[in-house]
């Protein structure tokens, strides 16, 4: 990991206050309506020194937002990146697919207002950006404000814990899914045999 460019403060004891490093990864993609805002974010963040990985696509032809959405908020579910970006046209396409991972909290932001609420409130791990209803300039600065904001945690954490056992509740649901399938695939197996017999 490599320094993300950002400082926060962190309360050592009742007299003095450290600034200190925060290193971050992040994934990024789009689709070809956010090719072109994709790759000028990439060149803010390499500006500042952090580290970036794009997931695609690598040209403007036409492409599915759910092929790059969902290996970007994958490799952030994973824990191989701290945090992700996708862009499409609306955004709204890409938070849908982003929010269908397990453990993501994707937050589609407009403004400056927006990403500092999705930060504190939200602890938004994917930054969703609209093409065509936000420029470049107002993007860098949303990011800014979204890589700057801490999660405020508190009542907050609550609220997200809910939505964690509800998503676990259905990770359990498909488990026990998966093993159902299993066994009825190996029970035909046996009497498939048992017929052959």
């Amino acid at each position: 990991m490599v320094y993300c460019g950002t400082l926060f403060e962190k309360n050592l004891d009742n007299s003095e206050m450290m600034s200190i490093l925060c290193y971050m990864k992040i994934a990024i993609g789009a689709d070809h309506r956010g090719f072109g805002l994709k790759k000028n974010i990439k060149k803010f963040l390499k500006s500042k020194k952090i580290e970036v990985q794009d997931f695609g696509p690598e040209n403007v032809k036409s492409c599915d937002y759910p092929d790059f959405g969902f290996k970007v908020a994958q490799e952030v579910a994973d824990g191989n990146f701290e945090r992700g970006i996708l862009i499409c046209n609306s955004g709204l396409g890409m938070s849908i697919v982003a929010n269908k991972v397990n453990g993501i909290r994707a937050a589609l932001c407009i403004n400056e207002k927006l990403a500092e609420s999705s930060r504190q409130h939200n602890d938004a791990n994917i930054l969703v950006l609209s093409a065509e209803f936000v420029p470049e300039e107002l993007a860098t600065k949303i990011i800014d404000i979204w890589l700057d904001t801490k999660f405020e945690g508190k009542r907050h954490q609550g609220r997200l814990d809910k939505i964690k056992s509800w998503e676990d509740r259905w990770v359990e649901k498909e488990q026990w899914e998966h093993e159902l399938k299993r066994w009825q695939q190996e029970a035909r197996k046996w009497q498939s045999r048992a017929w052959r017999r």
